[in-house]
């Protein structure tokens, strides 16, 4: 039996109806069903069929960091099944509807039949859920080439990790001060996120981060400016 145990905890973090309470409940159980599987250091297509979704104390955390934050422009690598796309478009439909302004969660998978699960996963979620989401099907490194917010508050990087570095080059002119960049996993896979790890280190790409302490290490980073 998978350990649920983290997972009515996590649900008691979030402001959310029972509807989406229940869907996020139904995806977390079967994720938790799943292997581990890490995808980092190799091609992904023995995760075609898996979740590979954020453990459910980091969505939590997630959430609130978005909260706290007002976050209402957000860009996710890496969509999969779309369960972390939930906590990104709860918390930021909250944070436009707050403010009367608009907000948006750019998701972005490259397998279709994932993309198609996403879809599927957030129309049960409801339209306070789907309404806020853009997903772009395909690679990323193309489909984030055009149309981003003139302004990104949070970059959420929970992919292959040789393609988050060119994810932030992407994101990066658009990042506000102040903005977040999130990335998971970056303790476990530390090999594969070494060109990452240099560019937020490097002064003059002006990060300041720390590592969370979350299995297998969560990585948060904020701009603060050159």
């Amino acid at each position: 039996m998978p350990d649920v145990s983290d997972i009515e905890p996590t649900l008691a973090s979030v402001k959310a109806s029972p509807q989406v309470l229940q869907v996020l409940r139904d995806l977390h159980t079967k994720a938790l069903s799943e292997a581990p599987f890490l995808g980092s250091t190799g091609p992904t297509t023995g995760a075609l069929e898996l979740f590979v979704a954020l453990d459910p104390d980091k969505c939590a955390l997630v959430y609130l960091l978005l909260r706290s934050t007002g976050a209402r422009f957000v860009v996710e690598a890496g969509t999969s099944f779309g369960l972390s796309t939930i906590y990104l478009a709860l918390a930021v439909g909250q944070n436009a509807t707050l403010l009367g302004s608009q907000g948006k969660v750019i998701a972005t998978e490259n397998e279709p039949t994932k993309a198609a699960k996403a879809r599927e996963h957030w129309k049960a979620a409801g339209n306070d859920i789907e309404k806020w989401i853009e997903l772009r099907e395909g690679d990323l490194r193309e489909t984030l080439k055009t149309d981003l917010p003139q302004q990104v508050d949070f970059l959420l990087l929970d992919i292959w990790s040789p393609l988050a570095l060119p994810t932030l080059r992407l994101v990066y002119p658009y990042l506000k001060i102040g903005g977040l960049v999130v990335v998971d996993n970056t303790i476990v896979a530390a090999d594969g996120y070494k060109d990452l790890m240099a560019y937020l280190e490097d002064p003059t790409n002006g990060f300041k981060m720390t590592t969370a302490p979350y299995s297998g290490g969560l990585l948060i980073a904020v701009y603060v400016g050159k």
